[in-house]
């Protein structure tokens, strides 16, 4: 008759005792959001996801029957910031086990940066004989509409506070101001700084070596090993035979790592943790209302919902901090302020809460993400654009090119104000401007008293400007660089909670479920987050996507992702 098992017996039974060697394939995908699409949703059968790669990679550092890491280093599909997700995650776990990256090469004369940002995260790297470097930075574009649209009988009319709300310039300015030009070309130099500080960091070089491989890409295998900025020349069959025999496994004990099971996951399942941190999760550009999705990829943030999830986690007892997870370009000055003041009411109530911003927290992003107790931004991050826009296309002129006849007939002294068929009066660029005033004066003035600044010293980094979460972090716009993990941690502290015993727990569904459960009142956090878009909106996400429309007065200036 056997006796009772110990917890320890019991977990070496259900996930064995064999060593293991993880895996990470980036050419297979790394989803960063829960699936909101059935396509994504089958795409997580063979693709890891962001959360599985933190949870299981933290978790696995810690078991003594893992050996280490093994990372194909392919071109990943992700925005920069996300590209930094993952590297730290990988650096984390580099921190406590042995990791290997290999790549067939980085880029063929472009777009290898992001595979290499992820490679350096490991503790050796391998490329292919016929492989190369080519990491040569990244070149940033800026492209004026006005021309075009002119030739098409429209007639761009805009205001913006300040010189660097650059949006305004897309649509009406005919040559590229000074002020456009020095912020875009101070975000690229940012970018890459940060990119050669983290190559030379990891790489145990001098910032030098990491520049004269920049500057000098494509770089061939060779070249880069004298640089140190690679370790074996080897194709895969040579890496993963050499690093398998060095921690002394084969090949059968390879593991992808978002299908690791930990035994302290286990544990803590048997023996859960009681203080939870809710995750909060807003995407896309905001508008009021409950937004919508389209099957041309657009997503929006409907205030009405990241509402209802900020005051689920206010009622919910079991959670004692918050981690709102911001990745967007902004839109609506009322829906982000409408989404401000649940921030707050969580933070009078006692509960703290962590900004953690992905690609995008910039405008109504950073409108949102400012009166957070703390706020994490990666290196790249896009954020600021403190400022507003605001104005129209003419379309009279278009109207008049296709011979077509149209009178609109405006009933009340304020109607027209922002019709297609006439330029601004005088009157109504008064009305506008002063518009565009309040909404700035309240803008800055919040984001003053926010981020505790005087306001003169907030409003000189305000007046439109983007900048880089690493530019953000020395100017007080932000407090940390990290991302997911360092931002749960840091509410877990100020929350008084030990950040090794705390569960993270994402408040209301945004993925396919979200979409069949019936809501009782707008109290709960159910029901179909979003509304089917009509053709007429799959319109004007398509005109968005082009750069002829923004989603409102705090909206980032430009359609922009880095990769």
């Amino acid at each position: 008759m056997l006796g009772p098992m110990s917890i320890k017996d019991v977990l070496g039974k259900v996930v064995g005792d064999k060593p293991v060697v993880l895996e990470l394939d980036v050419a297979r995908g790394v989803l960063v959001a829960r699936p909101t699409t059935p396509a994504q949703a089958l795409q997580m059968i063979n693709s890891a996801s962001m959360a599985a790669l933190r949870k299981n990679l933290t978790q696995a550092a810690h078991e003594d029957r893992v050996a280490g890491l093994v990372v194909h280093a392919a071109p990943p599909g992700l925005q920069l910031a996300h590209v930094e997700e993952l590297a730290g995650i990988i650096e984390d776990f580099a921190a406590k086990k042995p990791t290997m990256a290999w790549a067939e090469s980085f880029g063929e004369l472009v777009g290898g940066m992001a595979a290499y940002r992820i490679a350096v995260a490991t503790d050796q790297i391998w490329v292919q004989p016929t492989g190369m470097l080519s990491i040569g930075g990244v070149e940033l574009s800026i492209t004026l509409l006005k021309g075009m649209l002119n030739k098409a009988g429209l007639e761009p009319q805009f205001g913006q506070r300040h010189e660097y709300k650059s949006a305004a310039d897309r649509f009406a300015a005919a040559e590229v101001t000074d002020a456009n030009r020095e912020m875009t070309g101070r975000l690229g130099q940012s970018l890459v700084d940060s990119l050669v500080e983290a190559i030379a960091r990891r790489r145990g070089i001098f910032a030098d070596q990491a520049w004269e491989g920049v500057n000098g890409s494509p770089v061939t295998p060779e070249r880069a090993l004298e640089l140190g900025l690679i370790d074996r020349i080897g194709y895969r069959d040579e890496a993963y035979t050499a690093v398998l025999d060095e921690w002394g496994v084969s090949p059968e004990h390879l593991l992808f790592a978002h299908r690791f099971t930990s035994k302290a996951a286990l544990v803590r399942k048997l023996r859960p943790s009681r203080a939870k941190i809710g995750v909060v999760t807003l995407r896309g550009a905001i508008v009021t209302g409950r937004g919508q999705r389209s099957p041309l990829g657009g997503e929006q943030a409907g205030a009405d919902v990241v509402d209802e999830h900020l005051r689920a986690a206010l009622r919910d007892d079991d959670i004692k901090a918050v981690v709102f997870d911001v990745d967007s370009p902004g839109g609506s000055a009322v829906a982000s302020d409408f989404i401000r003041r649940s921030v707050l009411r969580l933070r009078e109530a006692g509960k703290p809460v962590v900004a953690r911003m992905g690609a995008l927290a910039a405008s109504g992003g950073y409108y949102v993400s400012m009166p957070a107790d703390e706020i994490v931004a990666h290196a790249s991050t896009l954020t600021g654009s403190i400022g507003v826009l605001g104005g129209k296309i003419v379309t009279r002129g278009l109207y008049d090119k296709l011979g077509l006849v149209r009178e609109a007939l405006p009933i009340g002294a304020a109607a027209g104000l922002m019709s297609d068929a006439s330029e601004f009066t005088d009157d109504e660029w008064a009305r506008l401007n002063a518009w565009l005033d309040r909404v700035y004066l309240d803008f800055t003035t919040f984001a003053a008293q926010d981020r505790g600044m005087d306001y003169d010293d907030l409003e000189r980094l305000a007046r439109g400007r983007v900048w880089t979460g690493a530019d953000a972090l020395e100017r007080g716009l932000v407090d940390h660089i990290g991302g997911r993990g360092l931002a749960v941690r840091r509410a877990a502290e100020l929350a008084g909670l030990d950040p090794d015993d705390v569960r993270t727990a994402h408040v209301g569904d945004s993925g396919l479920l979200a979409l069949l459960k019936p809501a009782t009142s707008s109290e709960v956090a159910a029901g179909a987050t979003v509304r089917l878009p009509d053709t007429e909106s799959l319109l004007k996400d398509l005109a968005r996507r082009v750069g002829i429309r923004s989603d409102g007065v705090l909206s980032l200036p430009w359609h922009f992702e880095i990769r």
